[in-house]
Formats: C-alpha cells, structure tokens, sequence
C-alpha cells in the first residue's frame, strides 16, 4: 500500500502545482506592475509557465511512482514535450497573428499575450520537478 498521500492520489501533485503556480504568477505580475489583478494570473504568458508546471510535475510524480520505465511515463513525458513545445513555439506563430491582426483591424482586440519565453517554460518547469520530489517525500 502507497503511504504518501499525494502519491497515493497522484492528481493532487498536478493540482497543487496549478494552485501553487498561479497565486506565483500573481505574485510575480504584481511586483513587476504593480497592479492587483488575479485575472491575469489566469492568462496565458507571463512567468511561470503554469500549464508546462503542471504537465512536468505530473510526469515527474509519474516517474516517482512508478519509475521511468513504466508506460505511463512514456505517455506523460511526451504529452509534457508537446505541451511545452506547443507553449514556446506555436502560439508565439499566434501571438504575432494577433499582433498583425490588432494593427489592421480596429473593430475587434486579439489577446497578444499568448506565448511563453523559454526561460519561463523553463522556470516553471525546474521548480515543479523540485516541488514533486518534495510532496514525494511527505
């Protein structure tokens, strides 16, 4: 029987990294604009990356739990590599879609905050791997 709570109920680690990652990114938006605004905390963009957290403390809990040989860190490890691919790269392509858009057409706003940098899919990343370990060990 699996005594780590969190290992036992492996979704709270991807869980705890959402939570844990968002009220981060509140933070971080709120010592670099010093503005209160937990929407933006939500949005796409900005440091930490939450959606590349979560998938990455979840692979990393998947390779705890049933070590790297397993299928299942097979399945989470790619999903993690598309999600953090499809974080950097593809939706920097929509990001100036919506730049250009926003230039010539008046009527309607596209959201321009869409993308990650690499340091910040990157940041997220490192510390959700030490944030797993951690839960691991409760």
């Amino acid at each position: 029987m699996w005594d780590n709570f969190f290992y036992a109920n492996i979704l709270l680690v991807p869980t705890v990294t959402f939570l844990t990652t968002v009220f981060l990114k509140w933070i971080y938006i709120r010592i670099t604009t010093w503005k209160i605004d937990i929407n933006r905390a939500l949005w796409t963009g900005w440091m930490p990356s939450v959606h590349s957290s979560v998938v990455v403390s979840l692979a990393t809990a998947v390779s705890l739990k049933y070590w790297i040989h397993h299928d299942l860190f097979a399945i989470t490890i790619t999903f993690t590599m598309i999600i953090i691919y499809d974080a950097i790269n593809i939706r920097f392509e929509a990001w100036q879609h919506a730049k250009e858009l926003n230039k010539t057409i008046w009527e309607k706003k596209f959201k321009e905050s869409l993308w990650h940098l690499p340091s910040e899919a990157f940041a997220g990343s490192i510390l959700w791997i030490i944030v797993a370990y951690l839960l691991y060990f409760i």
